[in-house]
C-alpha cells in the first residue's frame, strides 16, 4: 500500500467531508477515520449524527479532539486514516490552551513521515470576513498557517466548492 497524503479543504458545506470519505473508500477496509470534533450540543450531536449515518461496517472511528498524533500513531498499520477536521482540532487544542505551535509543529512532522493513505479535511476560513474579535482572528491566523504547511507536506490539495472538487496540487 502506497503512503499518499491528501488534503481536502474548502468552506462549510461544501462537500469536503464526502470527497474524503470516497478518497479512503477506493483503499481497501478497515478505513480508519479519526474524528476530532466534541458533541458539545445538540446542533453538534447533530452533525456528528449526519456524517455516521454516510460510514458503513468498514469504518472503525476513533474519536480524538486533541492529540491527533497519538491517534495516527495508534491507527492499524497500513490501515488508511481519514481525519476530520483539522480546524476542530485546531479550535480545540486553541480552546484547551496548549501550546498551539507546538501541537502543529508536532502534527507536521508526524505527518512528514507518513506511511499510509492519508487524507485530511479542514476548512479554508480565511475567504470570510474579517472576525471581529481576538480570538476569532487568532484562530482564522493559525488555521491559515496550518492549512499551508499541510499542503506544503500533502501530495495532493483538493479544495471543494458547491460540491465540486479543483484539484489545487
Amino acid at each position: 500500500m502506497t503512503a499518499f497524503l491528501t488534503l481536502v479543504i474548502g468552506g462549510a458545506r461544501s462537500g469536503k467531508s464526502q470527497a474524503a470519505e470516497q478518497r479512503i473508500c477506493a483503499h481497501a477496509p478497515p478505513w480508519i477515520y479519526v474524528a476530532t470534533a466534541e458533541t458539545g450540543d445538540a446542533e453538534m450531536a447533530e452533525r456528528v449524527a449526519l456524517h455516521r449515518t454516510r460510514r458503513d461496517e468498514g469504518w472503525v472511528t476513533c474519536e480524538e479532539p486533541f492529540d491527533l498524533v497519538e491517534a495516527l500513531d495508534d491507527a492499524p498499520q497500513g490501515a488508511p486514516v481519514l481525519v476530520d477536521s483539522l480546524t476542530i482540532w485546531l479550535s480545540n487544542i486553541m480552546l484547551a490552551e496548549h501550546d498551539v505551535v507546538g501541537e502543529c509543529d508536532r502534527l507536521i512532522a508526524r505527518l512528514e513521515a507518513n506511511d499510509r493513505p492519508l487524507v485530511i479535511v479542514s476548512d479554508e476560513v480565511g475567504l470570510g470576513i474579517v472576525p471581529d474579535n481576538a480570538l476569532a482572528r487568532r484562530f482564522r491566523d493559525h488555521a491559515g498557517v496550518l492549512n499551508q504547511r499541510v499542503a506544503e507536506v500533502a501530495d495532493e490539495v483538493v479544495m471543494m466548492i458547491a460540491g465540486l472538487p479543483m484539484k489545487l496540487k
